[in-house]
């Protein structure tokens, strides 16, 4: 049973045709049509920003390249400093929460940025991200969502949400987040660990099950372009969820 969780929450990050399928709509690739405007103009420092986070995003994880290796061995030691991995795969994957034991077939709908935002909310905000991994808060449903297939749905909904593929952005929260990313290159990172954080938050809040995954995506969504748009916001900092996250 869980196995097949695991599998449909992977194909929401993938936007499957097995997952539309279903009659299920994927929340990271909705958009409202309140949400469309025109394309608003960029400064130089943001368009050259957005150029930089648009390359990290159009590159592919590939298994056969050694910085990809080094870069998933990396995310292993910093989630389980106790336990030596021993293989590129290996059974001991699912421990984190991927598919099966071979975790680069999970990044085909977030890339390799999505394991850089992983290995980044593991880095700086390590006990958040031991936290999360081992579901050590809260009253957790008997069937949890797995964690690191989660975070790649949240590194694709990110992208879908802030329109990080077009060439100007042509919603009001994508254009925020820009002024944002202009002021620290590293925005986006940090905006995937709170939205990580928050998705949990929403999940313990509203009871959350397995089959509750995709409602909770939606909510979690809501409430972070809410807050990337209230007035008062200057910084990610700033934003209430991130008061979520320890360090």
């Amino acid at each position: 049973m869980l196995a097949e969780i695991q599998i449909c929450i992977a194909e929401v990050v993938a936007g499957s045709a097995a997952w539309l399928g279903r009659g299920l709509s994927c929340v990271c690739a909705q958009r409202r049509e309140s949400d469309a405007r025109s394309s608003f103009d960029l400064t130089s420092a943001q368009e050259e920003c957005l150029l930089r986070l648009q390359n990290r995003i159009d590159i592919a994880y590939d298994s056969s390249i050694l910085e990809h290796q080094e870069a998933l061995r990396a995310l292993w030691n910093v989630a389980f400093p106790e336990e030596e991995l021993r293989g590129l795969i290996s059974e001991q994957w699912k421990e984190m929460g991927w598919q099966g034991k071979d975790p680069s077939t999970d990044f085909r709908g977030g890339g390799f940025i999505s394991l850089e935002n992983l290995l980044f909310f593991a880095r700086n905000f390590p006990k958040s991200f031991q936290d999360l991994l081992r579901k050590q808060e809260g009253d957790r449903s008997l069937w949890e969502y797995p964690f690191a297939v989660a975070g790649v749905n949240i590194t694709f909904m990110l992208i879908q949400m802030l329109d990080l593929e077009a060439v100007k952005p042509r919603t009001l929260v994508g254009a925020t987040f820009l002024k944002f990313l202009a002021e620290n290159d590293s925005a986006f990172d940090i905006l995937y660990c709170i939205t990580f954080k928050l998705m949990d938050h929403e999940w313990l809040a509203m009871r959350a099950s397995y089959m509750d995954f995709n409602t909770v995506m939606k909510a979690t969504r809501r409430q972070l372009e809410k807050e990337l748009l209230a007035e008062d916001i200057s910084r990610l900092e700033e934003l209430p969820s991130y008061g979520l996250l320890n360090q």
